[in-house]
């Protein structure tokens, strides 16, 4: 984003530490000269040519260094790459130059190595959280892109031209006009701006027509645009007084940027002033005024910032007040980085651009809200944000949509793209199955209930499947039913996404032909009472008598062949009535409940599912006192036991009321 450098061209000359002009060449100290005034475009060049003339690698590592600054600068990272690793190879020694190649590897993608950068910087400056930010942000940055959040965008090709487009801004309240600043050839004056080898910025407009296209971009009218750079406007809700930036460059000086604000009268721009905030000595841009107009955000790097550009507040106490004094908004919104380009949506949320922030790389566009005089921020994810430089945002009312720049298109130039939220969408598709066999049930009915107490039925295929469409913010249950089986259910919820999903659930039915064994029944050796963890499994034995109304069980507890007949079968018995009583404590009816104690009369049959976990038992046998004995290990015939130590419930009847 090379606009970061026009509107901050004193900060960065301020910045920058002299360069020692004894022993150096003529040509090095011009190509100094040309960079410490901040035409880093022209310094480029004259660098390039100088190094030949610098004297030993000391020299010749700090052109090479500033060679990548001066890419940094005009946003190139490709470029600054390549300049700072041959001043790394050429034994440069500042451990900022790690720094910075990182953040030019972050721009390209290059996470991986850009993390390695990091961590030589930490190591280097360990006092600096730059270093440790960087290691984060590349660890989260590719799950953030593969990830997205729900965001589109696309490239506003009627606004954009070769040069540098960007700040887009609504000027009008039904959003059909758009200003935005550019450096095009249509722009005013004839000079070229030494910093981006481009023409000066000017403020130019376009409106959209029924059909929904937009007409060619022109200067705004009036008097605002000049030989200077001029950019960023902001516009109070009624949209007659605009505050925008102004810095007086020149190709051999630069004075510097204030913020001013204009009249539209008759269309237009007029009785433009100069907003007094810190006097003329002291560099302030980019405004940004609150929908109450008694608030001004605006850059600077005046003293008392965090480091960088900061992001400041005036205020006052009504529209014709003079504004007070400028407020720093603190270490949770500034960083020793820059935050720049600040906007007010209606709502009162602020949005700015970071590259202090953990991001995706360069310039991340973040939004804060205050409460209670503290700030919480969030990176906008991505597509908003990507590798490259994004900033500039700007929101239509009531709505997710409306415009912001980058420069992640193919050229470093900056773009204007149009971006918008669609509304959430889910869906959920679901298969009805056998619980045993795992094998599809054809023409299962399946029940939607949702929380807005909308209540839906349909039948699944022919495969066992259905699907569905969810609503944004409700939960649901979904209950299959099927002649011969218990009904199944499962729940799944749209509460608290922020992004649409597809939902994939399976539902399991349960056969009422065989017994069904309740897993996880425990008892004390040769006693009845229910162990705690006995309590869980006979909980979902609860819900799915509540799930299943007009059936009635029969309860059977079995136990192994140890022990007597008799006693056996009087403990089984105990053990089913423990059973019984537990569930009739919970609300079941007792006319539903029957109690059977089967002692070791009934021993297991082996099953495909146990017989797949135990390699010992073949599936069919049945799990008798003689089968179990002739087991040739007694680990193996406690197994066996256990199978046989077990309670189960069958269905009696399916028409209860």
């Amino acid at each position: 984003m090379k606009i970061r450098n026009i509107v901050f061209v004193l900060m960065t000359v301020c910045l920058l530490a002299p360069s020692q002009g004894y022993g150096q060449s003529a040509k090095v100290k011009k190509a100094y000269e040309e960079f410490n005034a901040g035409h880093y475009s022209s310094a480029a060049d004259m660098l390039r040519s100088a190094y030949r003339a610098a004297k030993g690698k000391e020299e010749q590592s700090e052109v090479l260094f500033k060679m990548g600054e001066c890419y940094r600068l005009i946003n190139e990272p490709a470029r600054a790459e390549s300049w700072y690793t041959k001043a790394i190879a050429k034994g440069y020694q500042n451990p900022i130059v790690h720094l910075y190649l990182g953040e030019a590897k972050k721009m390209t993608q290059k996470y991986a190595d850009a993390k390695e950068e990091f961590k030589k910087y930490k190591e280097k400056a360990p006092g600096d959280r730059r270093g440790d930010d960087g290691i984060k942000s590349c660890d989260i940055a590719l799950s953030w892109i593969e990830s997205g959040n729900g965001y589109v965008y696309e490239n506003m090709k009627f606004f954009n031209s070769r040069q540098n487009d960007f700040s887009p801004a609504y000027a009008t309240d039904d959003y059909s006009t758009v200003y935005f600043t550019s450096s095009r050839d249509a722009a005013t004056g004839k000079n070229v701006n030494a910093v981006t080898g481009e023409k000066f910025s000017d403020i130019f407009m376009s409106r959209v027509d029924r059909k929904n296209v937009w007409s060619q971009p022109v200067p705004i009218e009036g008097d605002i645009n000049t030989e200077y750079d001029e950019g960023m406007c902001s516009f109070t809700p009624d949209f007659n007084t605009m505050y925008f930036t102004r810095c007086r460059n020149s190709s051999n000086k630069a004075w510097g940027c204030q913020i001013l604000s204009a009249q539209l009268v008759n269309g237009k721009w007029t009785r433009e002033k100069a907003v007094d905030i810190a006097g003329d000595s002291v560099v302030i841009a980019h405004p940004a005024i609150a929908p109450d107009e008694l608030t001004l955000y605006f850059v600077s790097d005046m003293l008392g910032g965090q480091g960088g550009k900061d992001i400041w507040k005036v205020s006052r106490a009504g529209a014709d007040d003079n504004w007070g004094q400028p407020e720093n908004l603190g270490s949770t919104i500034n960083t020793p980085n820059d935050e720049m380009f600040p906007y007010v949506h209606s709502d009162g949320t602020l949005y700015f651009s970071s590259n202090g922030h953990i991001g995706l790389g360069g310039l991340d566009i973040f939004k804060a809200r205050e409460e209670n005089g503290q700030w919480t921020v969030e990176n906008m994810g991505y597509p908003i944000n990507s590798p490259a430089d994004d900033f500039g945002i700007t929101f239509q009312a009531e709505t997710e949509r409306g415009f912001f720049s980058s420069s992640r298109t193919a050229r470093s130039d900056d773009d204007i793209f149009a971006f918008s939220l669609p509304p959430l969408a889910f869906t959920l598709t679901g298969v009805v199955k056998d619980e045993k066999t795992e094998q599809p049930l054809p023409g299962s009915n399946v029940k939607i209930i949702s929380s807005d107490g909308v209540v839906n039925e349909m039948p699944a295929g022919s495969d066992g499947s259905f699907k569905v469409t969810l609503k944004p913010g409700t939960d649901y249950t979904f209950v299959a039913s099927k002649q011969g089986y218990l009904n199944g259910k499962e729940r799944e919820t749209t509460k608290g996404l922020d992004r649409g999903k597809n939902f994939t659930i399976t539902i399991l039915l349960t056969s009422i032909a065989r017994p069904i064994e309740i897993p996880n029944i425990f008892y004390d050796f040769a006693k009845w009472d229910l162990r705690p963890e006995s309590m869980v499994a006979l909980d979902k034995l609860v819900e799915t008598l509540n799930d299943n109304p007009t059936i009635t069980i029969e309860l059977g507890s079995h136990t192994d062949s140890r022990g007597t007949d008799a006693d056996n079968q009087v403990l089984s018995q105990k053990r089913a009535q423990s059973v019984v009583d537990y569930l009739i404590e919970k609300g079941i009816a007792r006319d539903r409940l029957t109690a059977k104690g089967y002692g070791e009369s009934t021993p297991k049959v082996v099953d495909e599912q146990i017989a797949a976990q135990y390699s010992f038992l073949r599936n069919g046998i049945t799990l008798t006192e003689s089968y179990i004995n002739s087991l040739p290990s007694k680990d193996d015939q406690e197994i066996a036991h256990q199978f046989n130590r077990r309670t189960e419930f069958r269905v009696l009847r399916t028409d209860y009321k």
